[in-house]
């Protein structure tokens, strides 16, 4: 295992093939489940099949179904604990959604305990929704003994009145232990102005830095030292958050409908993990987990089921740390074959991906009504302000022929695209070429660019790409993560805590 992964896939495949036992410092996960949220604002719907993970493409529903059948005669065969709570959700919910979402996401906390350090942590995300029920499954799996905290995330009011029930406002996240007492970084949150603490008189003391009294801390050899308490360092952070949601117009907005602000993960992150520790999280959608253990110098393994949120996180880290960040992907083709594969088992899958290799987004339309488009990539060629370029992308697993240059041709036409490519898995023939040839060219600021091209996947591993104005200078695809700013060395901006409490130690 290196030091960074962004693996596709079902994250309970993933954690059983990639992550040995007791590996990770801290695990963050957000599972989706029936909570009014839209998942499919950026992400295909499903087709008839369902995977066992039951939210492929970040689909917004969890079914009973045979998946969630044989997940849950897995974990009760697997007997102790977990095994008698499923079937007491069993005695209570009978073959219902809430069911098949608790025996999904069972064998996947049992995995997530498997692999946290006995020191790690682990922060459940969720709302009013499926909170109590998970919050007794967390107890099963992990031990009440090891429940931390309740921690609710206040995020401010929706922008939507409902009827019938006081207006929603918060998360909930709890935090568990792999034991009782895991390792903690105790946080501080700045005094409010006029507050008592700015009269107390324990802050008798001051130097260049400011304000500060004395006490006794213990390090983590267990020898106690006099350590400096500033003023301004604050009050000790209690478990309701006050973060708001980002702002439509933040520069952090990437246009994921469930993405969370960087300032929680933040918080998660420096409270449970130290630089150099492995973060992960199983549910990653845009990468925000990952982007934030990025800046903070922590390694991390990000796994997503779909390849459109991958490429999502690929673009996101290039933005924010540039060339910078060093990572592996699993589970994508690495060659022909490989990619061959993928095309005969999942099709969408294929298609996500081959879209991904060229920088494309996929078509926000359901499966089947694509209009002969699967793809785009849109670009500014003019002066500011100038009007957005596209480029109509279509991808063939099967047999390709002239035909599917002359349907592409129709749709570039139609869409007043400037370019159109279709990229087959399938080989070139002379008659495809000479049809593309006879469309002309599309002409830039920097030249001339064919308006229709054939690429082949195997051209794609070959490091070809599509002929358009330089991506660098023009590509507006994605949104832009803005760039990560550089972090102060932790020992200056936390104070340590192991295991103690401050009252504990004065």
């Amino acid at each position: 295992m290196t030091d960074n992964m962004l693996c596709c896939g079902d994250n309970l495949d993933i954690l059983r093939r990639y992550v040995s036992d007791e590996a990770i410092d801290l695990i963050y996960l957000d599972p989706p489940f029936k909570s009014s949220r839209d998942y499919n604002v950026l992400f295909q719907e499903q087709n008839g099949s369902r995977s066992r993970a039951q939210i492929r493409a970040f689909e917004d529903t969890w079914r009973w179904d045979q998946g969630a059948a044989e997940a849950y005669q897995e974990i009760v065969e697997a007997g102790g604990r977990v095994s008698e709570t499923m079937q007491a959700f069993w005695k209570m919910l009978g073959a219902s959604d809430m069911m098949a979402y608790l025996a999904m996401m069972g064998p996947r906390l049992v995995e997530l305990r498997r692999v946290l350090k006995p020191t790690g942590s682990i922060y459940l995300h969720c709302d009013a929704t499926a909170s109590a029920h998970l919050r007794l499954l967390m107890d099963a799996v992990f031990g009440t003994d090891c429940f931390q905290n309740e921690i609710v995330w206040n995020y401010g009011p929706k922008a939507t009145q409902h009827g019938g029930h006081f207006q929603r406002k918060h998360d909930t996240i709890l935090f568990y232990g792999k034991r009782r007492r895991p390792r903690f970084n105790q946080l501080y949150g700045e005094y409010g102005h006029g507050s008592l603490a700015e009269r107390d008189t324990r802050y008798k003391y001051e130097d260049k830095d400011g304000r500060y009294r004395l006490t006794t801390r213990r390090g983590s050899d267990g020898a106690k030292y006099r350590a400096k308490v500033y003023l301004k360092e604050g009050v000790l952070l209690h478990d309701v958050w006050d973060i708001g949601i980002i702002n439509p117009t933040s520069k952090e907005r990437l246009g994921y409908p469930t993405q969370k602000p960087e300032a929680l993960l933040e918080r998660i992150i420096r409270a449970s993990s130290n630089e150099g520790d492995l973060v992960l999280d199983p549910f990653c959608g845009c990468g925000t987990t990952v982007a934030v253990a990025q800046r903070l110098c922590r390694r991390w393994i990000g796994i997503d089921i779909t390849h459109v949120a991958v490429t999502l996180i690929k673009n996101r880290l290039r933005d924010a740390f540039g060339n910078q960040v060093a990572y592996e992907v699993v589970n994508e083709p690495k060659d022909l074959a490989s990619a061959a594969e993928l095309a005969k088992q999942d099709p969408y899958q294929f298609q996500w991906w081959v879209l991904g290799r060229v920088g494309a987004r996929a078509t926000e339309e359901k499966k089947g009504a694509d209009k002969g488009i699967d793809g785009h990539l849109y670009f500014h060629d003019e002066p500011k302000p100038g009007r957005t370029k596209q480029i109509i992308v279509s991808v063939k697993a099967g047999h390709t022929s002239v035909g599917h240059v002359r349907d592409l041709r129709g749709v570039v036409d139609r869409e007043d695209a400037q370019i159109g490519v279709l990229i087959t898995l399938d080989t070139r023939t002379k008659q495809m070429v000479s049809e593309a040839a006879s469309v002309g060219f599309y002409s830039s600021p920097w030249g001339k660019h064919p308006r229709l091209q054939i690429l082949t996947v195997q051209d794609i591993f070959e490091g070809k790409r599509i002929d358009y104005p330089p991506a660098s200078k023009t590509n507006a695809t994605f949104k832009r993560a803005p760039k990560a700013k550089r972090e102060a060395p932790e020992n200056e901006t936390l104070r340590f805590q192991e295991n103690q409490s401050e009252s504990e130690l004065e």
